[in-house]
């Protein structure tokens, strides 16, 4: 016989955000087969960008001899420090803490276990139960993508193979590392473990890195990357061996022919697939499209009665602040349909992905919001740009800044930002002000003139390049 409860949350990543005191009194469950948290806390956001910050320091050593200063000791990384800064003081806590709480509350009942839906809103568990519920929230995530060659279809970190759910906590750093993939985990990861020591050699299938970004940036990125580190564009993996040694052997066919490449350790860093086609959610009647997105509308509700879903399992931004937006929307949602909504009145609300901001915390980082120039050009959508150089602003002289760029668009009549694109020190800051002018419809005459710009802030870089923009009776 199943166990009912009036909620079930499948994940606990920013469904553990879910329940708000409106909530309060409801029978509720929290199905997690992992760690309390999810990917952001324990494999993501977070420890990643502690990982980035030693990696940017040891690099800004490296370049300030371009300031006059000249650093005489060679840099030395305490990798286990790093490590257990980020894990045994900070993440393990906080994920740990979470889970303890959860369970510390009365009217919430935690599960921890895989599950699958056996029917509508009926769950099987890998204990041997099963539950249903009234609503059902599907918050699961996303999963680390494999390569489809021997050695390499399987996450096995005893023998050097690593996806970005294991590869931060190492128990020491490799020699050599190999890392597959052109995305932004790739090159945050190129990036930390080439600055802290590593042989890096990055392996790309296509001509250029971070090819969803703006073509002028992805390219100026592939450029820099390739004068830290080995990298190997259109290239891909054609077989994986281990030796008796421990050490991996890459055979790679590219634009060189065939090549090998010896490595301690590989990183494969491909992508993504949310998770929704692993809790069958076909036999509760929720749709998934073509890239096994669970399919919501605007309210994130999915198409079986009762049931919505949130995050990296229902979106394909796979953004931490995206997935918290739509946990907002559907705890808003669900006190609605509830009648425990504070205001009696209250309606269901939409969730607003008008303006979706992502970065990337390479070196240099790079932040961008809608669409590149090619896909406005495809569109054809008309739209004016500019694009402003930091070194040509007084703190970007300071920085000896040579490669970060902003480039704007927007709508030549209104003025209107359609998007932005950045690459530069704080580029994941800088872009801020443009993504909030976006979103409340302010142009960009209002946004460079309504305002006071700190002077010489690197802020003049947003402030010169809105007032570059080539706009009626300017």
């Amino acid at each position: 016989m199943a166990t009912h409860h009036d909620l079930i949350i499948i994940g606990t990543g920013s469904g553990n955000s879910l329940l708000t005191p409106e909530l309060d009194g409801l029978d509720i469950a929290i199905v997690e087969e992992g760690t309390f948290g999810g990917t952001c806390l324990n494999v993501g956001c977070i420890p990643t960008k502690m990982l980035v910050l030693p990696a940017d320091r040891v690099l800004e050593s490296r370049e300030a001899e371009r300031l006059g200063v000249h650093i005489s000791r060679e840099v030395e990384v305490d990798w286990p420090a790093i490590r257990d800064r980020i894990f045994t003081d900070r993440i393990d806590q906080i994920a740990a803490g979470g889970e303890r709480y959860r369970r510390s509350q009365d009217f919430v009942t935690v599960y921890a276990a895989t599950a699958r839906f056996v029917g509508e809103r009926r769950l099987a568990l890998s204990t041997g139960e099963e539950i249903t519920a009234d609503r059902v929230v599907v918050a699961a995530g996303s999963r680390a993508d494999l390569l489809d060659v021997d050695g390499l279809d399987r996450v096995d970190p005893a023998r050097g193979v690593h996806t970005s759910d294991t590869v931060m906590r190492m128990d020491e750093l490799p020699q050599r590392m190999a890392i597959i993939g052109g995305g932004f985990v790739a090159c945050e990861f190129a990036h930390v473990f080439s600055s802290l020591g590593v042989e890096v050699t990055q392996v790309q299938r296509s001509g250029r890195l971070l090819r969803a970004e703006d073509e002028a940036i992805s390219r100026r990125y592939t450029e820099l990357a390739r004068g830290r580190h080995d990298l190997r564009l259109e290239t891909v993996v054609s077989s994986a061996t281990r030796s008796d040694t421990g050490t991996w052997t890459l055979a790679l066919k590219g634009l060189d022919g065939d090549t090998d490449v010896e490595v301690d350790a590989v990183l494969v860093a491909v992508g993504r697939t949310p998770n929704g086609s692993r809790l069958g959610v076909e036999a509760a009647g929720i749709e998934l499209d073509d890239r096994g997105v669970v399919v919501v509308d605007e309210q994130q509700r999915t198409t079986a009665d009762g049931v919505w879903a949130l995050g990296d399992v229902a979106n394909t931004w796979q953004l931490k602040h995206v997935a918290n937006h739509e946990a907002r929307v559907v705890a808003h949602n669900l006190a609605v349909d509830t009648g425990r909504h504070r205001d009696p009145d209250a309606t269901p609300m939409d969730a607003d992905h008008r303006f979706v901001p992502h970065a990337v915390f390479g070196h240099p980082q790079i932040a961008a919001f809608g669409p590149t120039r090619a896909e406005l050009d495809e569109a054809g959508t008309p739209y004016v740009s500019y694009t402003q150089s930091f070194g040509d602003t007084a703190y970007g002289w300071a920085l000896e800044d040579t490669t970060g760029i902003l480039s704007v668009y927007a709508d030549p009549t209104t003025g209107l930002l359609l998007s932005a694109h950045c690459m530069g020190p704080q580029a994941s800051t800088l872009i801020q002000p443009l993504i909030q002018a976006a979103s409340f419809g302010q142009s960009a005459r209002e946004v460079a003139r309504g305002q006071y710009w700190i002077h010489p802030a690197l802020a003049e870089v947003v402030e010169n390049a809105l007032l570059g923009l080539d706009l009626p009776g300017e």
